[in-house]
């Protein structure tokens, strides 16, 4: 029983892992207004509340996490 229960566990980490995608990008367009940054491949993003535009300079790289099933961004970070 406990095995099973290790395992499930473990499954439904690994599940809700896979809901989320991190997009590389540079910073073409920061938008404050409307809170959106836009990347050199023309990829659109609205930053959540909390997130410092003010911080992110056109012309960095960074990281964005978009949850995949809503398509809604949940952080934004420099990448290295």
């Amino acid at each position: 029983m406990k095995k099973i229960l290790a395992t499930t566990l473990a499954s439904l980490a690994f599940v809700g892992m896979a809901y989320a995608a991190t997009v590389e990008g540079v910073v073409q367009a920061v938008d404050s207004a409307t809170r959106t940054i836009t990347l050199q491949d023309g990829t659109s993003f609205v930053a959540p509340e909390g997130v410092a535009l003010e911080q992110i300079q056109v012309g960095a790289k960074i990281n964005v996490t978009v949850d995949d099933s809503s398509g809604v961004v949940t952080a934004i970070e420099a990448a290295s």
